[in-house]
């Protein structure tokens, strides 16, 4: 049973990067953007929470979030508390596609969530909460390594071009 639930775990995270990627390129939009404009779903956020998100630089934020501004997507202002923040807000536009793109899936999503049990529901929640966990543990230790640590340290090591 374990194995089975690793493969459909796996069948669903390749689902939805397909799913995402097809919006992507009928929109236009690269994977930062998607994930900038998937933040944003949650309400406005600093273009300091998109760049620790992301995990762009901010000069990078800045010309994702110019892109974006530029296409329609989002909004940038400067926030009310601190003029030196920088709160990007998803458009109507944006909202539109969503709702376009991801409606159908969420309302289909509510009937299957709807057709188990509240003890179900929360051994789902519960094992999609420690996948998490584990998830985010597993990402911290990746970004803790020194950069290329995976490479070959000899070049004789390496495999020869064109291969």
């Amino acid at each position: 049973m374990m194995k089975a639930v690793g493969l459909a775990v796996m069948r669903w995270q390749d689902a939805t990067q397909a799913y995402d990627e097809a919006v992507g390129a009928r929109l236009g939009l690269i994977a930062a953007e998607r994930h900038c404009l998937s933040l944003l779903y949650a309400g406005p956020q600093s273009a300091g929470a998109v760049a620790a998100a992301t995990g762009l630089t901010p000069a990078a934020v800045t010309a994702l979030i110019d892109r974006l501004e530029a296409r329609g997507y989002v909004t940038r202002t400067r926030s009310l508390e601190d003029r030196r923040k920088v709160v990007i807000e998803a458009t109507e536009l944006t909202r539109e596609l969503s709702e376009r793109y991801y409606g159908a899936i969420a309302r289909e999503g509510e009937k299957v969530v709807a057709s188990f049990s509240d003890a179900e529901l929360a051994t789902v929640l519960r094992f999609i909460n420690a996948a998490l966990d584990l998830q985010s543990e597993q990402l911290a230790r990746i970004k803790a390594e020194p950069d290329k640590a995976w490479a070959p340290q000899d070049k004789a090591a390496q495999p020869p071009s064109g291969s």
